[in-house]
């Protein structure tokens, strides 16, 4: 009987995920503030929404390096049409201007953010937490995926017998950082028009810890395994 040959197999493979995940302080706050003003005649509300929004700004800036970004968003200055009648009448005018304000001092948050709110006809809404885009948490997440990668890639091979020879691929399938500026999570929100001549006490906020998850997926060479 003639022996049967079979090929030998090639080196056998093994590929896992590996997945960091850390939870962390926060890096920066963001806080929108909407001016407004309203009335019959459309300079005096142009006029009212320039002082204030002038005010607003200067109060922001009063803060220093506290305040890492300003910027000025939509500005709108709109006629409400008259409910009843025909033609183009109108009954008056509608004006606001909107702020981006992002802090990375967090001492400094709640007091500005009292304070703009305590300005007349002012909405602020947030705060809204993030990381810096270059923060070492990414990478601090990334380093824990690759760990944890070797470390199951190992676990597998040494259930079989096996070792890890090499490493053949190492791909990052994306990294989920904390909830970007923009977008609300557990954000505080207030809206009103304080007309108290006393200075109001400063907001007690706390930042909300952000989460960031790193994935990969790596695949190794191992030695024969011991079946």
């Amino acid at each position: 009987m003639t022996p049967q040959h079979h090929p030998s197999p090639g080196a056998p493979q093994l590929t896992v995920r590996g997945e960091g995940r850390l939870e962390v302080e926060p890096e920066l706050a963001r806080i929108d503030v909407s001016v407004r003003s309203g009335g019959t005649d459309r300079a005096t509300v142009l006029a009212a929404l320039t002082d204030r929004n002038a005010e607003a700004l200067a109060l922001v800036r009063s803060y220093g390096e506290a305040v890492t970004a300003l910027e000025t968003g939509a500005l709108s200055v709109t006629p409400e049409p008259a409910r009843h009648g025909r033609g183009e009448r109108v009954r008056g005018y509608r004006g606001w201007v909107r702020l981006s304000v992002e802090l990375a001092d967090f001492t400094a948050l709640g007091e500005l953010t009292t304070r703009l709110a305590d300005l007349e006809w002012t909405r602020v809404d947030g705060p809204w937490w993030a990381l810096r885009p270059d923060s070492p948490a990414y990478a601090r997440a990334r380093r824990a995926a690759v760990a944890e990668a070797v470390r199951r890639g190992r676990e597998y091979a040494d259930a079989l017998g096996a070792s890890l020879v090499a490493l053949l691929e190492l791909s990052d399938t994306g990294l989920a950082g904390a909830v970007p500026p923009g977008r609300p999570l557990g954000a505080a929100r207030m809206a009103f028009a304080a007309e108290s001549v006393d200075e109001p006490a400063p907001l007690d906020v706390e930042p909300q810890r952000q989460t960031v998850v790193a994935e990969v997926v790596a695949r190794f060479v191992m030695s024969p395994p011991e079946l």
